[in-house]
């Protein structure tokens, strides 16, 4: 039976995003603001039981802040999260707890997210103690199975970060997101500090555990063919907001947006006999400070008239399932 696939956000289970926006402000003398960041800037998806969004764009443009805001790791300025009928921006004490418990993070650097003076089994154990679900021999045998599930051996319960490899270490930073039971698991550019053959063992690994344990997926990454291989749907983000939405492998295969078609045409081809002509896009993505006016990739695109660099399109259905925003599409 084939996965889930994400739909249109509003009015489901799993996880809702409507209208998110996060700003960073600096301030300079007197507590002034001196520019104000649009980091996500009404960005809407919906993640539902069991399914897998690929959020993909070039760096900057919104994609990880966005998934920091689910976790409750930045704080949205405005707009709705909804996980499981939970609203996660009003989510205090054991709403949020139990929140941290559902939805658990995969980082990107399995070098600086495990502490270096605390043993793998430390590690593990200690989520479970935090949340009183085990401690002791109970929590230890917890940990021990879960390692076996990530192909780690239970010698690793003793060791210490520094004694593995980066693959390794991010099969441990998998254990640990998993051992409280989430159903849902945000995983940030989760292979991109990886070498390639390794990446390709930790995705192996992601696409198992989401079969066997029913997970849902957001993933995070400017990699089209990792998004390609592990997610069902996918929204590409352009300076804080999405420019298209859809199944991955219709986004992918026939792209509606100029920028997805630029980015797919920029990736690479696994067939080497392959003729692909290699397109770049040309200037570089505006401040998030200064934002343009009318559509933000107006200045970038080889399809831009007047109207665009006008007024700002919103996303929108324009085919059944697929989403974009773009003034190509009446």
């Amino acid at each position: 039976m084939s996965a889930p696939t994400v739909q249109d956000a509003g009015g489901h289970d799993g996880l809702e995003v409507l209208n998110l926006r996060k700003e960073y402000r600096s301030t300079g003398l007197f507590g002034r603001t001196r520019r104000t960041v649009r980091a996500v800037d009404g960005v809407d998806f919906h993640v539902p039981p069991g399914g897998s969004l690929g959020l993909v764009g070039e760096s900057g443009c919104g994609k990880s802040t966005a998934a920091r805001c689910i976790l409750r790791l930045a704080e949205a300025d405005s707009g709705s999260i909804r996980y499981e009928g939970l609203d996660v921006r009003a989510a205090r004490g054991p709403a949020l707890r139990m929140l941290r418990r559902r939805v658990q993070m995969v980082f990107q650097d399995p070098y600086s997210t495990l502490n270096p003076k605390r043993t793998i089994g430390q590690t593990l154990e200690e989520p479970l103690h935090v949340h009183g679900i085990a401690s002791g021999r109970a929590a230890r045998e917890a940990a021990r199975a879960l390692l076996g599930e990530v192909g780690l051996g239970t010698d690793a319960m003793e060791r210490l970060p520094s004694e593995f490899s980066g693959g390794q270490r991010q099969r441990i930073g998998i254990a640990r997101a998993l051992i409280l039971g989430p159903s849902l698991l945000i995983a940030d550019e989760p292979v991109s500090a990886l070498d390639v053959s390794v990446q390709a063992q930790i995705l192996r690994l992601l696409d198992e555990l989401r079969e066997r344990r029913g997970l849902s997926f957001l993933f995070v990454s400017h990699d089209l063919g990792v998004v390609r291989h592990i997610c069902d749907a996918v929204a590409v983000m352009y300076l804080g907001g999405i420019v298209e939405r859809g199944p991955v492998r219709e986004v992918f295969d026939a792209p509606l947006h100029p920028y997805t078609k630029i980015l797919r045409a920029a990736s690479p081809v696994p067939d080497p006999a392959a003729r692909v002509t290699m397109m770049r896009i040309e200037g570089e993505i505006p401040s998030a400070a200064a934002p343009p006016p009318g559509c933000a990739f107006h200045a970038r695109c080889p399809a831009a008239f007047a109207r665009c660099s006008q007024e700002r399109p919103l996303l929108r259905e324009v085919v059944p399932g697929r989403a974009v925003a773009c003034h190509l599409f009446p």
